[in-house]
């Protein structure tokens, strides 16, 4: 997904907002987790996700995303298997050995959160596993380096240096963003880069922050639903992200149940 792209420094009161926000992810989170088996369609997670959001008095930041002419009909996207992100909720069922990636985002008094995990369903091979399993860890060394006065070529570099040992291809076409009062803005976080390159980071800049791994090629396809990206040699992909809001005390993960300061 596209948009605004504007740098706003954001406030402490700004960044209380951005908290309930990022609560309610991690709850539509909690909610899909609860209810993604077997049997179950992806229509039946968007619709666990759905729940979530008038019982923490949040609206959708997907949700029409897109403007009028090809609007986007879910309040998470779900994205199985081949698909690496904008996956449409439907008439897909989940079946044992699939994986999916849910991307959900939520809007308090006008401020985003925007946060992504992949769960496999029942049992997946050894090497699927894996894939989750290191797309996560270059997330969390991402964040790791999402502070006040380091630069972007950092988070960049420590996330592809946890892929780079397994052989696993890193997307280039989709990448993280900076969020605040609208979903996407300035700047775009890559999740490769050169250590000490790049934009600065500074206290009052919120990222989001999102590796998207293959188990083949770094190549991605768009399908004719001008939404769903699939890679390109029919690959398992999988996707982890939360939202981080950058202050001069430390860097807090927003998009956790509770959030954490790292």
């Amino acid at each position: 997904m596209t948009g605004a792209r504007v740098i706003t420094k954001k406030t402490a009161e700004d960044f209380d907002k951005m908290k309930i926000a990022g609560r309610c992810v991690a709850a539509m989170h909690e909610a899909v987790r609860e209810v993604a088996a077997p049997g179950v369609s992806t229509r039946d997670l968007d619709e666990a996700a759905r729940k979530v959001l008038a019982e923490h008095g949040c609206r959708s930041s997907f949700l029409g995303y897109g403007g009028p002419h090809n609007p986007f009909p879910g309040v998470v996207c779900t994205s199985p298997n081949s698909v690496i992100v904008h996956g449409i909720p439907g008439d897909y069922v989940l079946s044992a050995g699939d994986i999916i990636a849910i991307d959900a985002g939520a809007i308090y008094e006008g401020w985003h959160g925007d946060a992504a995990f992949t769960i496999a369903i029942g049992d997946v091979s050894d090497e699927v596993r894996n894939l989750l399993d290191v797309t996560e860890r270059a997330l969390w060394a991402g964040i790791e380096q999402a502070v006040d006065g380091k630069r972007l070529g950092d988070i960049g570099a420590a996330v592809e240096a946890v892929a780079a040992p397994h052989g696993i291809g890193v997307v280039r076409d989709y990448v993280g963003h900076g969020i605040g009062r609208q979903m996407h803005e300035a700047p775009s976080v890559p999740n490769y880069g050169v250590p000490g390159k790049g934009l600065r980071i500074k206290a009052g800049m919120a990222l989001a922050i999102e590796p998207m791994f293959n188990l083949g090629v770094e190549e991605s396809v768009v399908l004719d639903d001008q939404w769903t990206v699939v890679t390109a040699d029919g690959a398992y992909s999988a996707h982890f992200e939360h939202t981080v809001l950058i202050t001069d005390e430390g860097s807090i993960v927003s998009t956790l149940a509770e959030p954490k300061l790292i």
